[in-house]
């Protein structure tokens, strides 16, 4: 479906031209896959990005499969679902969390060092990522967004599970998807080259936030 991340970004664009040219509009990147998937929205769009930081609390024995999320701004989700039917305890998932704020905050100094956040109030916000499988990343992200005060949060991603794409129209005011394909799967299959990114590959991309900014 999308060659790459790029290739991805540039189809998704496409069904973003409503937010072209505003002044109030802000793209928001989930790193490390969502940034060039953003890059290529925000030029599309001539508008600003940005990181913004959350991360997925992986299950202690299968790490790809997501019981929760943290985002920066201390704002935390739980799938209360994924926890019951394979019964992890609140031990394991306080040790996951506590690990994965610690990575919040090392990225925080590798990708934005002293630079601030945006700003974010009165700003229509499009939160990217590369896809969504359960969206607990996702829906941390829009939940942290929300205490900034922002106009409105659109979620943007390329592809994603039909019904988690279903649930974020509940806690987001848009959500724009290239492709819900059935049966989803993972993100990963949806892609031809879905090499995981490095450090120095995202901080590259974003010497262009100061320039837009």
């Amino acid at each position: 479906m999308f060659r790459d991340r790029r290739d991805a970004g540039r189809q998704l664009a496409r069904l973003l031209t409503s937010y072209a040219n505003r002044s109030d509009v802000l793209v928001l990147a989930l790193p490390r896959g969502g940034v060039p998937v953003a890059a290529e929205v925000a030029a599309v769009l001539s508008a600003p990005f940005d990181v913004f930081l959350v991360r997925k609390l992986g299950v202690p024995f299968h790490p790809e499969l997501a019981m929760g999320a943290v985002a920066e701004g201390g704002i935390s989700v739980l799938n209360p679902d994924v926890i019951a039917q394979l019964q992890i305890p609140k031990s394991d998932i306080d040790r996951v969390a506590a690990a994965e704020a610690l990575e919040l905050t090392r990225r925080a100094q590798v990708f934005r060092g002293s630079r601030a956040l945006p700003p974010i109030s009165g700003r229509a916000v499009v939160l990217i990522d590369d896809g969504l499988a359960t969206g607990a990343t996702m829906e941390a992200a829009v939940l942290a967004v929300r205490q900034h005060g922002p106009s409105g949060v659109v979620v943007a991603v390329p592809v994603a599970a039909k019904e988690t794409a279903e649930r974020m129209k509940t806690i987001a005011d848009d959500v724009v998807c290239v492709a819900t394909p059935e049966p989803f799967q993972a993100v990963g299959l949806w892609y031809d080259d879905f090499a995981q990114m490095t450090d120095e590959e995202v901080v590259g991309m974003l010497p262009r936030v100061s320039r837009l900014r």
